[in-house]
């Protein structure tokens, strides 16, 4: 007797919607604290644009791994909304 079971509908939401989490949640997240970091004084505006692009790399693919980490996929939302939220309001701050 063969096991070939099919994902449900409901995995293959969740997946998808990790994925789309890890892709645009995380380009958001990584450009949002990018122009967040890049906004803070420094000596030369050059070396703190810089610094902040060098680190929304790792940023990024921080987001991508913890989008497919998390428990759920609205645990992958929520853990890349609320950074957002924040670097939002703090690039707002900083204006």
């Amino acid at each position: 007797m063969s096991n070939d079971r099919q994902p449900t509908a409901s995995y293959r939401l969740a997946i998808a919607s990790r994925i789309t989490a890890a892709i645009l949640g995380g380009y958001a997240l990584a450009t949002l604290f990018s122009i967040a970091l890049a906004g803070l004084p420094a000596a030369h505006r050059a070396d703190s644009v810089l610094a902040a692009l060098l680190l929304s790399f790792a940023i990024y693919a921080a987001a991508i791994l913890w989008a497919f980490a998390a428990r759920s996929a609205w645990l992958a939302w929520l853990g890349l909304l609320v950074p957002a939220v924040l670097s939002s309001v703090s690039i707002w701050l900083l204006r």
